[in-house]
């Protein structure tokens, strides 16, 4: 991609007359690393298509002038080259990324330069890094946020209103690509996956719908979430280190909107979690609230 934009941008007269004359000559790009840093070794015999009219000396010279020209440091170029790959649905959402060493290589740089990339673009919300899987391209749009993680029974009663639950669905289900690669888990495992509506004032006011790590949680389809709810139970079994938040405003499908009360219309706050103990991943939950009648803020002390 990179040897093409360098093309593109300085040589298009090149490309012009290749196109005219229809007259296209595959050539090896060879010793490229000395001529432009943002040429990695996995390119040295990348297959170009090219005019005839263009030879290695001037191909050469295109990249030099192109990498003189560029001010970008290393780890921008990796992260523009991630970006690119997704923005144009080369790489769609899940799709498994590069690994650090596989960057190294690519790029000619060190590890840390690749790690501080991937590093980058996971806390953007872009990537999502799951430890002894890889990298892989997020699902959801938003940006990470710093929210405080609290337990929605507790929010309503500080409000003076009163709280109860309705528990939907608790159940141990088959792991989907997606939400292995959000638990950190092997495809052929199983997960516990909850659904509760959440009331206040006998007003649904959330849905939330949890998918849990057994390994983590195992006792958790022995919980009666009508009772207590999931953030208590995991709370106290798998105490809370670390936390991601992914928010988007959407319209919810026929049944949310249902549970919810709400018109097909109606705008709801949508977060996304993903929540950590010192073992590992223990949830992804999705919570769905009606855009009216809840607001999300935070305090944070810098």
């Amino acid at each position: 991609m990179y040897i093409q934009k360098i093309i593109k941008c300085n040589a298009r007269s090149h490309f012009t007359l290749a196109k005219k004359n229809k007259q296209h000559l595959y050539i090896q790009v060879l010793h490229f690393l000395d001529y432009c840093a943002i040429v990695s070794t996995s390119y040295f015999n990348t297959k170009l298509i090219m005019s005839n009219n263009m030879n290695q000396n001037e191909l050469k010279a295109v990249a030099k002038e192109a990498s003189t020209k560029s001010k970008l440091p290393k780890y921008s170029v990796i992260k523009q080259f991630i970006c690119e790959k997704i923005e144009t649905g080369q790489w769609s959402q899940h799709s498994k990324v590069p690994s650090e060493n596989e960057l190294t290589l690519q790029f000619n740089v060190s590890r840390m330069t690749a790690r501080r990339a991937l590093q980058d673009l996971t806390e953007q919300g872009i990537l999502i890094r799951s430890q002894g899987a890889g990298t892989f391209v997020a699902t959801f749009k938003s940006q990470s946020s710093l929210l405080e993680i609290r337990n929605i029974s507790d929010e309503i009663s500080e409000r003076g209103h009163k709280h109860h639950a309705q528990q939907l669905v608790l159940a141990s289900i088959a792991v989907t690509k997606a939400v292995g690669i959000l638990l950190n888990i092997k495809h052929s495992e199983a997960v516990f996956y909850s659904e509760v509506l959440h009331f206040e004032n006998d007003e649904p006011i959330q849905l939330e719908q949890r998918f849990v790590n057994t390994s983590l949680a195992p006792d958790y389809l022995q919980q009666n979430f009508n009772i207590i709810t999931p953030h208590e139970y995991l709370s106290s079994v798998a105490p809370l280190t670390e936390a991601t938040h992914e928010i988007e405003a959407i319209l919810a499908d026929e049944k949310i909107c249902q549970l919810l009360e709400i018109d097909s219309n109606a705008p709801c706050l949508q977060v996304k979690r993903r929540t950590w103990s010192t073992q590992g991943v223990v949830t992804a939950a999705t919570l769905t609230s009606p855009g009216g009648k809840y607001r999300l803020g935070s305090h944070l002390k810098v």
